[in-house]
């Protein structure tokens, strides 16, 4: 049972219009967003944020951006928001299977991972999230292959998505339907 739950329609007009502007059209609200709107001045100054991570704008690539957060999302043990994007995004920017449970159970090291790109991500996600801090060395192979504008989001989404963890997990969110599992991506 969720310690906040979330709320279920009908919704308030003013409560509705910013569930809406959270989805794609035509998608119902996740659990997480409908807890989210129990304080709506809250969830809508995390509006503009939010939308920028998920958005174009963002200067990482829509994988690089799943990695980091399946990534840190795995590490907080965030098993709700990691099977969220996980359903959603995994396929769509090529992450297999053996990566997959690679980002929840193992590490960069894990030989699913033949790009350095994609192994200097989750090693940097790891460093944030066990030492809030990245190494002169990790720096360095970050910085080059990574822009300064990257550099700052891949920073800025690790944080992102540990607010996120730990707001569902402190929540204790019940899982989405239909959604993976940690179990899932045993290998």
């Amino acid at each position: 049972m969720a310690r906040i739950g979330p709320l279920a329609p009908p919704y308030e007009p003013e409560v509705a219009e910013r569930l809406e502007a959270m989805m794609p059209p035509g998608a119902p609200p996740l659990l997480l967003f409908r807890t989210f709107v129990r304080n709506l001045p809250m969830t809508t100054a995390m509006g503009p944020w939010g939308g920028y991570e998920l958005s174009k704008r963002l200067s990482l690539s829509m994988r690089d951006r799943e990695i980091l957060i399946d990534r840190t999302c795995a590490r907080c043990g965030c098993e709700y928001e990691w099977g969220v994007h996980v359903a959603f995004f995994a396929e769509r920017v090529g992450l297999t299977r053996e990566q997959v449970t690679s980002l929840t159970h193992g590490d960069s090291s894990d030989e699913c991972w033949k790009d350095e790109r994609d192994r200097v991500l989750i090693s940097a996600a790891d460093a944030l999230h066990d030492t809030a801090h990245v190494d002169d060395a990790l720096w360095l192979r970050l910085a080059a292959i990574l822009t300064e504008p990257e550099l700052l989001d891949l920073l800025m989404l690790c944080g992102w998505y540990h607010a996120i963890s730990f707001t569902a997990n402190g929540a204790e969110l019940q899982l989405e339907d239909g959604v993976p599992r940690f179990a899932d991506a045993r290998g």
